[in-house]
């Protein structure tokens, strides 16, 4: 007999990943060439699974839909996920093997990444049946358009049954080449509460290079609001009562992995407290900040108290467009 899904406030959906992170190197090797790291991590990764313990550090109930192989790394995605209070019922055991990331950083330059797709591809988005999805305050998918069997036409019919049960709809890309992503955007947007990506991603999928003009074109294809994360350049949200141009916290940088799905997570808490948009985006840039000051993509949150205390102590520069 099917137990009935618990009430929880987010159900992740999407990519789960084994994060490969080094911490800070000089420069990338040439052919041949060793470089020696402080230290070489294995940790948690993947959009789904990131935002699903960001939010469960902030004390919020959450689950993770997506899928695994059976093998060291699989246990080792379950494992933590179970350790950070995630519910795991709906990960998948694919024959693949699990998804990896290798994560080089090298110092005064951008991440650079390995990715092997794996498991991932087993998750097409008609896991999200409309029992999971009306258990559920928010509904959340993220690496969107990183592979094709997580198709439009299931994101789309998922999305649009959680907009029926009166849940919010939150999604994220992760663009793996230059394309044209419109196809697999357009029967979705119309049903997303919250567009999420960071600027060179919609740079890619607009051809647009001012965050404010990204936003509108996005908004103009359905989403209620757009949020184009811009790193250190802080954030840009355009809703339809709002336009806002955020600043960034200053802290001590250490590997940016993960950042833009702590900013998602604090971003959703922020919607899961009542706040307003400004409220969500102090919330987002926060937890976004919390997250570069340790290598790996949840090493660092804040926890719930560690936000509300860094909060009442910094200031965030928002602004109307």
């Amino acid at each position: 007999m099917n137990v009935p899904d618990p009430p929880r406030d987010c159900l992740c959906a999407g990519i789960v990943v084994a994060d490969h992170v080094c911490e800070p190197v000089d420069h990338v090797p040439a052919p041949g060439e060793l470089v020696v790291t402080g230290r070489m991590d294995l940790v948690l990764g993947g959009c789904a699974a990131n935002v699903a313990v960001g939010l469960a550090r902030l004390g919020r109930r959450t689950a993770v839909a997506g899928s695994v192989g059976r093998d060291l790394f699989g246990r080792f995605v379950r494992e933590s996920l179970q350790a950070a209070r995630v519910d795991c019922r709906h990960v998948g055991e694919s024959d693949r093997d699990t998804s990896g990331t290798l994560i080089i950083n090298t110092r005064g330059e951008d991440r650079r990444f390995i990715h092997s797709l794996g498991a991932n591809r087993d998750f097409t988005g008609a896991e999200l049946t409309p029992e999971r999805i009306r258990s559920s305050r928010v509904l959340y998918l993220g690496g969107y358009c990183l592979y094709d069997e997580l198709t439009a036409a299931n994101v789309a019919a998922a999305f649009r049954t959680a907009r029926d049960a009166g849940a919010t709809t939150v999604l994220d890309v992760v663009l793996p080449r230059p394309g044209d992503y419109w196809p697999r955007l357009e029967p979705v947007l119309p049903w997303t509460d919250v567009f999420l990506p960071n600027d060179d991603e919609a740079r890619l999928i607009t051809g647009r290079s001012d965050p404010v003009a990204q936003a509108e074109m996005f908004r103009e294809a359905g989403a209620r609001t757009a949020v184009i994360t811009c790193g250190g350049r802080g954030a840009v949200v355009v809703g339809e009562h709002e336009r806002l141009r955020a600043g960034c916290f200053s802290v001590e940088f250490r590997d940016g992995t993960g950042s833009g799905d702590a900013f998602a997570a604090g971003y959703i808490h922020g919607l899961l407290s009542g706040g307003d948009v400004r409220r969500s985006v102090e919330y987002g840039s926060a937890l976004g900040a919390s997250c570069v000051r340790a290598a790996g993509a949840t090493t660092g949150v804040f926890t719930g108290d560690e936000l509300e205390t860094f909060l009442e102590a910094n200031s965030l520069s928002v602004t109307r467009v």
